[in-house]
């Protein structure tokens, strides 16, 4: 049986008294990818911000990997290997692809100022390691020939793959995705939904997913967890999810 990944206990936050999440328990499993969804206004992104540690919760424990990280700040989380995406693509638009996903990898670059200025030899070896790691997570994504290319000048399916890319390379235990299916054709997204499937399996992923196109939520997540007005209303797999009548009232229509 895999252990949970993320625990989130009687998860409670408010804003000037209204409740934005609201007892909210449950678990994600290492090497599952579930997915979190509900109408706008639902929650999502603010559990995403409370994952992340931008907002501290009210009441409650959050459980990564058995470790308490409900005091944590948001660096200290990242060092636990929590990786996340945002809704609006967060790249820096003037450097070259493969620049945004070296600063990526920085916490991973193991050598000092000093080292980097004069080039030993063990830094050009680092270096070289990264860019080879780099260009293979590109090519896994399809996106390999796009490294020298400025994001700015990149249609906005592809700079979403780049920042994919650039959460990837960080080495991320437990992958936090806000709506990567976003501005993509259908065809983008199906290709999407294969691409983090092989990418959970190679790099040994847990994924956690903000996604509104249902049937890329339907199609790569083993659980769905529904929320509404910040509370639980429904947990299970994607097809229980689908006839769930609370679920086809509240979102699903």
């Amino acid at each position: 049986m895999n252990k949970q990944a993320l625990n989130f206990k009687d998860i409670t936050i408010a804003f000037g008294g209204l409740k934005a999440i609201d007892s909210l328990s449950f678990d994600v499993k290492e090497g599952e990818i579930v997915g979190i969804i509900g109408p706008n206004g639902a929650g999502k992104t603010t559990l995403f911000n409370i994952i992340s540690r931008f907002y501290k919760q009210d009441t409650g424990k959050i459980e990564v990997f058995g470790e308490d990280v409900s005091s944590l700040k948001p660096h200290d989380v990242i060092n636990k290997g929590i990786v996340r995406t945002f809704q609006n693509v967060e790249l820096f638009k003037h450097m070259t692809v493969l620049d945004n996903l070296l600063i990526g990898q920085h916490r991973n670059l193991n050598y000092n100022i000093f080292s980097s200025l004069i080039m030993t030899r063990r830094v050009k070896r680092i270096e070289e390691d990264a860019k080879k790691r780099a260009f293979e997570i590109l090519n896994i994504l399809g996106i390999g020939n796009y490294a020298y290319y400025y994001p700015i000048n990149l249609p906005y399916g592809i700079q979403k793959k780049v920042e994919l890319a650039r959460a990837l390379i960080s080495n991320p235990r437990i992958l936090i995705l806000d709506e990567p299916a976003a501005g993509m054709n259908d065809t983008e997204t199906i290709d999407l939904s294969n691409k983090l499937k092989e990418l959970k399996d190679k790099f040994n992923l847990t994924i956690i997913v903000i996604e509104h196109h249902m049937p890329f939520v339907m199609n790569i997540c083993d659980r769905v967890v529904v929320l509404n007005f910040g509370k639980k209303i429904a947990e299970g797999t994607p097809n229980e999810i689908k006839l769930n009548p609370q679920v086809i009232e509240a979102y699903l229509g």
